[in-house]
């Protein structure tokens, strides 16, 4: 595997971004807006104020989520990429939306948190009809329907992918990977010991230590949306899929240490420990696990189609994160400044446009802010 110094590959995946981001700018993100629109206008439609707050919130606050992960739709035939969209930006909201969820009181965090993410689950499995009925009970369930029509929404894209078959296995592991993973991180009634059990228990086969397996498996979405982007491609098999999300599940675990680093002021501040990081018993740790991670998804693209690309995904997430203003904190930086220079300098671009990116948003938020004054 080629250094992330190594000219020719710095050179590809350079060719890889900018192509990428013709793709994104002219077919997907069009389709992206479009669809925010669209569930912006559903959720305002949700009888139960509770509820519509919630997802408003979701969309205002997260919709950036569901933006970045489109990306991976340009990696679909054209043909099939207006579908690619449809259901990785539905699954994303989904995604979002439960976590919120799950966030809020529950009379039995174990059962109600497995309730509501069988929605997750049933947007992915097409072997069969999906439940329904996801609200425990005795919580607000008025959402005239929301959940369920993303619910639909992504198996209906799914549907029209012509390589759904083949990774419909290895995205339904991943979905359970998630949906476990999230419910027991947020029930309350769980200890710590109890979830590290779980943890290292499902982390034997991946050859990964528990602690990034739990940080890959909580943020499993991303897996999906990468094998939502391979289903897209004809020629498809279950082997590549497998590959997939190998690889995702190491970005994934990368996009959860990360997040933990950028909002570890914010978390201490809010609940009074870290979020994810305190599993992490010091900075060596962390920063052995960052290593780690990062060294597992470079050699991993290389084994999956695309590899430039999802080189370029791995290099993207460590930007999106650098790329924080609260990557400056005194806690961040130093850690934050052993990634990028692990990645240095096929980093350098992806860098720059991330923080335009942002830069751009804020601009944008502001200018809506002043109209909506007037």
């Amino acid at each position: 595997m080629p250094p992330f110094g190594d000219h020719p590959l710095v050179a590809r995946m350079s060719k890889a971004l900018v192509l990428a981001n013709i793709r994104y700018w002219i077919t997907v993100a069009p389709l992206v807006r479009t669809q925010l629109s669209h569930w912006a206008r559903r959720a305002e439609d949700i009888p139960d104020s509770a509820l519509r707050l919630l997802a408003l919130v979701n969309l205002g606050e997260e919709g950036f989520n569901a933006r970045a992960t489109a990306t991976l739709a340009t990696l679909a035939p054209r043909r099939y990429r207006g579908a690619a969209t449809e259901a990785i930006v539905a699954l994303q909201i989904i995604y979002d939306y439960l976590d919120s969820l799950v966030e809020r009181p529950l009379a039995s965090p174990m059962s109600d948190g497995h309730r509501l993410y069988q929605a997750f689950l049933d947007a992915i499995a097409l072997d069969r009809e999906p439940c329904g009925e996801y609200y425990p009970p005795g919580h607000a369930s008025a959402d005239g329907d929301y959940l369920e029509e993303l619910v639909r929404t992504v198996r209906g894209a799914l549907s029209r992918l012509p390589s759904q078959a083949a990774i419909a296995e290895v995205s339904a592991g991943a979905a359970m990977r998630c949906a476990e993973a999230q419910v027991r991180a947020h029930a309350g009634s769980l200890d710590g010991a109890q979830l590290e059990l779980w943890a290292r228990e499902r982390a034997i086969e991946t050859q990964i230590q528990w602690r990034e397996f739990l940080a890959g498996a909580v943020s499993s979405g991303l897996a999906l949306h990468a094998l939502i982007a391979l289903a897209a491609d004809p020629r498809a098999s279950r082997e590549q899929a497998v590959a997939v999300d190998q690889l995702y599940l190491s970005l994934c675990a990368l996009t959860t240490l990360l997040d933990g680093l950028v909002d570890h002021d914010q978390d201490l501040l809010s609940t009074g420990r870290p979020g994810y990081l305190r599993y992490y018993d010091d900075r060596d740790a962390l920063a052995q696990g960052l290593d780690s991670v990062i060294d597992r998804a470079a050699h991993k693209a290389w084994e999956t189609p695309n590899t430039d690309h999802h080189l370029l995904t791995l290099v993207g997430i460590a930007a999106y994160y650098a790329s924080a203003p609260t990557a400056e904190s005194k806690f961040a930086q130093a850690l934050m400044s052993g990634v990028t220079h692990k990645l240095t300098p096929a980093i350098g671009p992806v860098l720059a446009l991330m923080r335009a990116w942002r830069v751009a948003g804020r601009l944008g938020r502001a200018f809506a802010s002043t109209t909506g004054r007037r």
